[in-house]
């Protein structure tokens, strides 16, 4: 039986591993162009990564892939309420990325120029237009900005709800509380996903485990480079004079970041020294450094109490980018991980992109320079807007 008492189904075109935003977009895209589809769970919807997110929707990268995924995923978002029946706290404060050296300022004029480009609309903007935006800041020692007015943030959760339920309407069958425990292979042929439950035959399996994903890849033997890094937040208690558009703010050199989270503050930043691995406990040294980041750049909120905080895992690879596509020695096995800390934000495009990849069919964004073979060819392409 499953996590929630139900029958395990006995088979499915294809087994989805992961049940968080990016697993239930594919889901829902699978199940609408009539494929067969089972998503497995090992806990509750989204608790993984998608939960622990901080919500940014954006379209700003430097890459021109990642552009494409951030944009037509901010459309999804736009429309997603109307489209699913499901508020997602939308907030198109904007995005605005402080910075301080002139390499940075250089490397964000070219970005923004490629932005342009691609029809979003950004631009460098100067210290002192900065300020108008986000008063909370102190300017000094900035040279300028980027500023992308039609990105901003939503509630990852209410994402999770909507694409579940969506996808569950489709067709798709969503089991959570139950784990995939490996897979069923004759040579390099998928033929069943093991669970604790039973197993599902199947001929495909997609890897959409996050953090976890580099287990499920070994599963099929199938090497992807993923590892987790720990990343963590707080929410602020309340401030009674907090603007209720204050921008999602990055102190691009230190990876401060704030934006507003109902009455207060979310706020987060990189540790001091990477923690690499599944240990998501609190590391109390984090908050002192967090304490002096923000006597820097925001001096007023370092003032202000925390009432909650979390951590999360980000799922690295080696150039900052996305694995995206299916494997060429297990051709059943099809991966959407190590998203790098902009897995949430990209969720609704790669769940279409994932269809069309299972459908053999051009996908809607080409994303064949990240499929895993890109580290076997020497030309991965670094994405430098991350935090």
């Amino acid at each position: 039986m499953t996590g929630r008492n139900r029958p395990l189904p006995s088979e499915a075109d294809v087994v989805i591993i992961g049940g968080g935003v990016m697993g239930l977009s594919s889901a829902l895209h699978l199940a609408r162009a009539g494929v067969r589809v089972v998503l497995l769970e090992k806990g509750s919807l989204g608790e993984g990564s998608t939960s622990r997110a901080a919500g940014g929707v954006r379209a700003v990268f430097s890459d021109e892939i990642n552009i494409a995924l951030g944009l037509r995923s901010l459309e999804a978002f736009e429309r997603f309420e109307a489209e699913f029946d499901q508020p997602i706290d939308l907030h198109q404060v904007g995005y605005l990325f402080l910075l301080d050296n002139d390499e940075q300022v250089e490397t964000f004029t070219r970005n923004a120029a490629l932005q342009h480009a691609m029809d979003v609309d950004s631009r460098m903007i100067t210290v002192e237009e900065a300020a108008r935006l986000s008063p909370l800041i102190d300017t000094t020692g900035l040279k300028a900005a980027l500023w992308s007015p039609r990105d901003g943030h939503c509630t990852p959760e209410s994402v999770v709800q909507g694409y579940a339920r969506a996808a569950r309407a489709a067709g798709a069958t969503i089991v959570p509380g139950t784990a995939a425990t490996g897979l069923v292979m004759e040579g390099d042929t998928i033929l069943a996903v093991q669970t604790a439950d039973g197993a599902i035959s199947a001929s495909s399996v997609l890897c959409a485990a996050g953090a976890w994903s580099r287990e499920v890849g070994a599963w099929a033997g199938v090497d992807l480079p993923v590892e987790p890094l720990r990343r963590q937040i707080v929410v602020t208690e309340p401030m009674p004079d907090l603007a209720p558009d204050t921008p999602f703010t990055i102190d691009f050199a230190s990876g401060l970041y704030f934006h507003g989270e109902g009455r207060g503050l979310l706020i987060g930043m990189p540790e001091s020294e990477d923690s690499w691995g599944f240990d998501t406990a609190a590391d109390p040294g984090w908050l002192t450094a967090l304490a002096e980041a923000l006597e820097r750049r925001a001096p007023s909120v370092a003032e202000v109490g925390v009432r909650s905080g979390w951590a999360g895992l980000y799922e690295m690879t080696p150039d900052h980018n996305a694995l995206i596509g299916r494997s060429r020695r297990v051709p059943g096995f099809l991966y959407a991980c190590g998203f790098s800390g902009h897995g949430f934000l990209m969720g609704p495009a790669v769940g279409e992109v994932v269809r069309d990849l299972f459908l053999d069919r051009s996908p809607i964004i080409d994303v064949s320079a990240l499929d895993l073979e890109r580290f076997t060819r020497a030309d991965a392409r670094p994405e430098l807007n991350i935090v």
